[in-house]
């Protein structure tokens, strides 16, 4: 037992690592239930924008996974929590799913641009609309900058390139409230009382859920499903802590070693 590391709290991203759309990773919801039996915390962070959290509880639960929603913390939860903060109005570039994680907030002559997964609204009028805020002045929010994701019909475009293009467009850099930064990570693990060395994180995203992770302290586990691609793992540095097929094979390591 001398020098193990017990952990304290498992982070768990969702899309791609224990579900992708509608279907689930296969074994995940049996692996769920055996890492909830540990004596650790389990929360899930995600940055999907395409729905609100109610919405992708929703469709977890008819899944089969055990999970309520004060244990999910999403990237779009992060973003209103900055513009409260910053008492801003922001021009919402976020799907119609997803608007209900901002209901009460004040959305008229918007000061501040923020852009999610939103296929719906990337067209020229959208954006141009986005450049002209952000020129005059308007802070330019990413939810996430993901270059890409898993859908059931094959990898699709993130929100990452059409922040980019406004970057580049304006000359302005986005604050980004989603994975990799290390304050999503670290808000999550505050309202733990966990430190980072206690925790780990699993999803199948090298630079957003493990680089982040690991940047922020924590382990990481990378799993070759979802968006992952061979190679991915030597993409960040340092490596995962360990890359394996899936959710369960994860959880097997951490019961045998972690937990």
């Amino acid at each position: 037992m001398s020098g193990r590391r017990v952990l304290k709290a498992v982070l768990v991203d969702l899309s791609g690592t224990l579900h992708i759309e509608d279907t689930a990773v296969a074994g995940a919801q049996e692996a769920l239930c055996r890492l909830r039996r540990a004596a650790v915390a389990v929360r899930f962070v995600t940055n999907t924008t395409k729905e609100c959290k109610r919405n992708l509880l929703e469709r977890l639960q008819r899944l089969n996974f055990d999970l309520q929603e004060e244990e999910i913390f999403t990237s779009l939860s992060a973003a209103r929590r900055l513009l409260e903060q910053n008492q801003q109005r922001p021009l919402l570039l976020v799907e119609e799913s997803a608007l209900e994680d901002f209901t009460g907030l004040d959305t008229s002559n918007p000061n501040a641009v923020v852009v999610g997964l939103a296929p719906e609204h990337f067209n020229y009028q959208t954006l141009n609309t986005a450049f002209r805020l952000v020129l005059e002045g308007a802070p330019l929010v990413a939810v996430h900058k993901a270059r890409y994701y898993q859908r059931g019909d094959g990898l699709a475009l993130g929100p990452g390139p059409f922040v980019a293009a406004l970057e580049f467009a304006t000359g302005c850099s986005a604050t980004v409230v989603g994975k990799p930064q290390k304050t999503f990570f670290t808000q999550v693990l505050s309202e733990l009382g966990c430190s980072p060395g206690e925790a780990v994180m699993i999803g199948d995203d090298a630079r957003d859920d493990v680089g982040g992770a690991q940047e922020a302290g924590m382990m990481g586990i990378l799993v070759r499903t979802g968006k992952y691609r061979a190679g991915d793992e030597s993409k960040i540095a340092p490596p995962p802590y360990l890359t394996c097929d899936s959710f369960p094979d994860a959880v097997d390591h951490l019961l045998k070693n972690l937990l």
